[in-house]
């Protein structure tokens, strides 16, 4: 999607459909009284007559019939002044984009308007991008009847000429389309994307970059190297794992700190032998949502160019029941030596991350972030909006916490306590994989990834609830991936770069 920050009277720029934000009580501020004397009053009265309300989520069209540049205006509401955040204009720049598909518009338009939004210009225009950007994405790659004409190909921005709007709009137009290639990796189907295909589609992305280089380890070289957690999950399926490092290595980037980026990148998980009843079993293929969200989240920190060695490292495999599979009972020795017992083939997450997590480490990283599909449980606890943040450096954390709130990823704090490890004390072997019970398991299943973090800040996002949905939601329109993570991760290298 085209994307541009205009000085152009909001009267004068052309479009399909021209959004302009109403609060609630419905007011039209003074930006958009300007753009309603070049209409007659067309906006006023729509607001008098009942037919805009500004109720959040709500989209009145109305035709400027030759009286503006652009065919529409799309009058959206945001809510009344305590509801107005990033994430209420965002939701409201898809309503913009929803109405402008179904006219079979290709171009949006958007007044920034501070009074309205509560926003700042840049802070707004960023917003407006991502809600546009992520809401006209199609899900639909594989239909042979797509129509291409329903999609928004073009983004105008009119109104404010603020310092470095501009700068705001390319920087999450960037992020927003490797956003969305992420969701692309997760909503492929499985039989087209085996671990060796998303090591194929990283070294892709690495051949397009001079700052990127990567390394992958087929079957034969996983278990060379005694990583044995990952290649006990990878051994049920024909379709061998695969462990990807990547790195950005770019000049005059800080010197003390290395970004370790780990993503679980299970291309589709049965469960195994312990495996899952049938019901939506189709959305497993997202359990690689984390792996994509690390490459791509990559991929937008070396496009951005930013001063910031990063170590990203995706762990592929098929989870598959098998006469060759791993099996309940087994104990595997990850690459620490650490003995794992398995006491649940379903828990394979954590096994695959075990041997990622200590692989980072060992290649540099000095500040660890994994992100993973990890638990049902996250799901019940925090739903699809947060997802689930665990780690006991306190000072890591607020880096995190503070990057997910300016994203639009949003994450919640939970609960570390030590206490917690004594459901994962094996009579046989050094720990197991999995509690006997669910209750507080995505607690459980952080301290068992702690335990290979090694030393260092590191974290972990539990992203089961937030990275695939059911359902549409706010900007996302679809159900389908919603590529959690991408704009985090680009967030907080951001931040890291610009702190030397």
């Amino acid at each position: 999607m085209d994307t541009a920050a205009l000085s152009t009277p909001a009267s004068r720029v052309e479009a399909d459909v021209l959004g302009v934000a109403l609060a609630e009580p419905p007011a039209l501020s003074a930006s958009a009284r300007e753009l309603d004397e070049a209409l007659g009053g067309r906006l006023a009265r729509a607001i008098e007559e009942g037919d805009a309300t500004g109720r959040r989520g709500t989209a009145t069209v109305v035709h400027t019939d030759g009286g503006a540049a652009a065919r529409r205006v799309g009058l959206v509401g945001v809510g009344p002044e305590s509801q107005r955040d990033a994430d209420t204009v965002r939701t409201a720049a898809a309503s913009v984009s929803a109405a402008a598909g179904e006219t079979r518009g290709r171009t949006v338009a958007w007044l920034l308007d501070r009074e309205t939004s509560g926003l700042e210009p840049t802070a707004e225009a960023r917003a407006v991008v991502e809600g546009v950007a992520l809401a006209s994405h199609d899900t639909g790659r594989w239909k042979t009847d797509r129509d291409e004409a329903e999609r928004v190909t073009r983004l105008l921005l009119a109104g404010e000429d603020a310092p470095g709007t501009e700068e705001a709009v390319r920087t999450a137009a960037l992020v927003a389309r490797w956003t969305n290639h992420a969701r692309d990796l997760v909503n492929a189907p499985a039989n087209e994307l085996t671990p060796a295909a998303l090591a194929d589609a990283a070294a892709e992305i690495a051949a397009r970059f001079e700052t990127l280089t990567i390394e992958t380890l087929g079957p034969e070289e996983i278990a060379a190297a005694g990583l044995g957690a990952l290649a006990a999950v990878a051994q049920g399926s024909h379709n061998g794992g695969r462990l990807v490092t990547l790195r950005h290595e770019p000049t005059s980037a800080r010197e003390d700190l290395v970004l370790g980026l780990v993503g679980k990148s299970i291309t589709f998980d049965t469960g195994g032998i312990s495996l899952k009843p049938a019901d939506n079993l189709e959305e497993m293929k997202s359990d690689m949502a984390g792996g994509a969200a690390t490459l791509t989240g990559l991929a937008a920190i070396a496009e951005l160019g930013l001063p910031l060695r990063v170590v990203a490292v995706l762990a592929a495999a098929e989870n598959m029941p098998a006469g060759h599979a791993y099996r309940p009972g087994d104990i595997v020795r990850a690459g620490d030596g650490t003995t794992i017992e398995v006491t649940n083939t379903d828990a394979e997450g954590r096994l695959v991350l075990a041997d990622a997590l200590l692989h980072a480490r060992g290649a540099g990283a000095t500040h660890l972030l994994d992100l993973a599909t990890l638990t049902g449980t996250i799901q019940v606890a925090l739903g699809d909006l947060y997802a689930g943040l665990f780690g006991r450096d306190a000072g890591w954390l607020a880096e995190i916490l503070d990057a997910a709130g300016r994203s639009g990823d949003h994450v919640w704090p939970m609960p570390m306590h030590r206490s917690y490890g004594r459901f994962l004390e094996s009579q046989f072997a050094d720990v197991k994989n999995t509690p006997d019970k669910k209750r507080g398991s995505s607690s459980i299943g952080a301290i068992f990834l702690e335990h290979f973090a090694g030393e260092g800040p590191w974290a972990h996002l539990d992203i089961a609830g937030t990275a695939y949905l059911d359902r549409a939601r706010d900007y996302y329109p679809r159900p389908g991936a919603t590529g959690y993570g991408v704009r985090l991760i680009a967030e907080l290298a951001t931040a890291l770069a610009a702190d030397r």
